[in-house]
């Protein structure tokens, strides 16, 4: 059987696109999908209506994931792990910018992830719109967190705390509601320094 190498299916969708557009010019050179390290949650509800927790980690707080993974599910939540799997040297942004995206979509109710000092993934998780995320490292931050700041996002450093403490901070965090009245207006003012910076590209 005759194969095509990639050259001549090159040259084939060059003649079909110049037929089609009528240009002389180059096909136009469309960049990849970003590769993804991560499965996607499918709804901000998951199985018999339990709220979905998206939770994910670099190698340093892979351990750490895997155990609270288990204290989540005892809690009641549908969990979605999005990585990492194992012990591999792998970058937090990637799984920090996941967690924090499918929250911001509505993809999940809450996301918690974990490096080795929190730090770092709590800075790429609030780039993303919409997201509040904070580092909890004790009873009162994780309270202060969610009742002050409506935290969506809960960041935690597997270097910095031991697993019951971080078993207490996640079920803190998670029943722990938004304290409402003066802070409404804080709130509201987080979100409108975000929304100075959402401009549309031509408009910069």
């Amino acid at each position: 059987m005759n194969t095509i190498d990639d050259a001549e299916i090159h040259q084939i969708v060059e003649r079909v696109l110049k037929q089609v557009t009528g240009s002389a010019g180059p096909a136009p050179v469309i960049p990849p999908a970003p590769l993804s390290a991560v499965k996607p949650a499918e709804s901000a509800t998951g199985a018999a209506g339990r709220k979905v927790v998206v939770i994910g980690a670099d190698h340093g707080g892979y351990e750490l994931k895997e155990i609270l993974k288990t204290t989540l599910n005892e809690l009641g939540y549908d969990v979605r792990d999005i990585g990492a799997y194992n012990k591999g040297a792998v970058d937090y942004p990637d799984f920090a910018h996941e967690v924090a995206r499918l929250v911001s979509i509505g993809k999940a109710w809450r996301g918690i992830m974990i490096d080795g000092a929190g730090i770092g993934s709590c800075i790429v998780a609030n780039k993303v719109p919409g997201i509040r995320a904070g580092m909890a490292y004790d009873y009162s931050s994780a309270v202060n967190g969610r009742e002050h700041n409506d935290t969506n996002v809960l960041t935690l450093g597997a270097g910095m705390i031991g697993v019951n403490l971080a078993k207490q901070i996640v079920k803190t965090w998670l029943s722990t509601e938004f304290g409402g009245g003066r802070h409404t207006a804080r709130i509201d003012k987080i979100m409108a320094v975000e929304k100075q910076y959402l401009k549309n590209p031509s408009e910069k």
